[in-house]
């Protein structure tokens, strides 16, 4: 049964809440009723409108919204201080599902998940390590990490640009290390580049210079390191991390050189870029959110790890200048990494 909470908690997070409108159009519901499915998500430093991460998560929040009936609101975060804050909004509001996006975010949703253990969790890109240990104290029962292999897409979209430079040169301009998926991504690409030609010349370069509310909104950064890039001659850049990554593939398609985007397919969100977008190396937070919550209001949580799907996006404006070998040896690759019988041979985090 939920618990009743004061009338300031409802307060609050009419207060503090950056939303859409509720699936009724009105004033925010008592979400500690139980005929009311609420589903709040919180968000790292960055926008739910980055175009990317954040705002593909979201739409999978908004499916729930529209397939489901359920009222779902947002808050964005805007120093890594707030995360505890933030999450203890909506479950002190009694939301039945929260959504916290990013890596950075681990740390609270597992504290926030022991404290309020009558509300469900699903950490985008949260690894659940106590799935795989013998100690059960620290198990939660309710929170599902939702992870992807983002190795496999970043190999598959490093093949892509090994087989379509000209100049035997490519990039790709990046978020953070420190966060394991954007490691994964980086080395993947750098992966599945070798894998068609050992000899390719290939930058990675990861935004390791700034404070981690910087690393992934930093627009400016991206667009000057990739333009660096194509400057010494890489015809292929592929930008991974919020907005920094933004900033490097919009500066891609501006110099007229193959981009490559993440997590989404890019080409439905970056317009500016759509041109020169050869594909985008994907992890599908949309459909991997819905089902989480979906299964939340079923009452099938499934509590622990939960592995999403990736791949590579359409070739879209760019079809007809993809050869059909470039194209068959895409899903070549594609289906070896399915079944197993190719490894890409990058770590899980990076090697210290």
């Amino acid at each position: 049964m939920k618990k009743l909470y004061l009338v300031f908690a409802v307060l609050a997070i009419a207060a503090m809440v950056l939303s859409a409108c509720g699936p009724s159009g009105g004033g925010a519901p008592d979400c500690t009723k139980e005929d009311v499915f609420c589903v709040g998500l919180v968000t790292d430093v960055g926008k739910i409108d980055d175009k990317s991460f954040n705002q593909s998560t979201w739409e999978g929040v908004k499916q729930a919204e529209t397939e489901l009936g359920a009222y779902v609101q947002y808050i964005e975060t805007t120093d890594a201080k707030d995360y505890a804050k933030n999450i203890a909004t909506f479950a002190d509001a009694g939301y039945d599902v929260i959504v916290t996006v990013g890596f950075g975010l681990g740390e609270a949703t597992a504290a926030a998940a022991a404290a309020y253990p009558d509300t469900l969790f699903i950490g985008v890109d949260q690894f659940q390590a106590w799935e795989y240990d013998d100690d059960a104290s620290n198990d939660l029962a309710n929170v599902a990490g939702l992870i992807f292999p983002e190795d496999q897409s970043g190999f598959l979209v490093g093949a892509l640009a090994a087989m379509m430079t000209k100049s035997n040169q490519i990039g790709a301009v990046l978020g953070t290390d420190v966060v394991p998926p954007v490691w994964r991504f980086g080395e993947g690409y750098r992966a599945g580049a070798q894998y068609i030609n050992p000899d390719i010349e290939i930058s990675v370069v990861y935004h390791n210079d700034v404070g981690f509310d910087k690393t992934f909104s930093d627009p400016e950064w991206g667009a000057t390191t990739a333009n660096s890039m194509i400057d010494k001659g890489a015809d292929v850049i592929f930008g991974a991390g919020g907005k920094t990554g933004n900033g490097a593939i919009t500066a891609a398609a501006q110099r007229k050189v193959y981009a490559i985007g993440v997590d989404t397919d890019q080409y439905y969100t970056l317009p500016e870029a759509a041109p020169y977008l050869l594909s985008s190396a994907m992890k599908l937070l949309t459909p991997g959110t819905f089902d989480l919550i979906k299964l939340a209001k079923e009452g099938n949580f499934p509590a622990g790890n939960f592995l999403g799907k990736a791949g590579y996006a359409p070739y879209h404006d760019l079809e007809d200048q993809v050869p059909d070998d470039v194209k068959a040896k895409m899903e070549e690759i594609n289906s070896m990494l399915l079944d197993g019988s190719l490894e890409t041979g990058v770590a899980p985090v990076k090697p210290e």
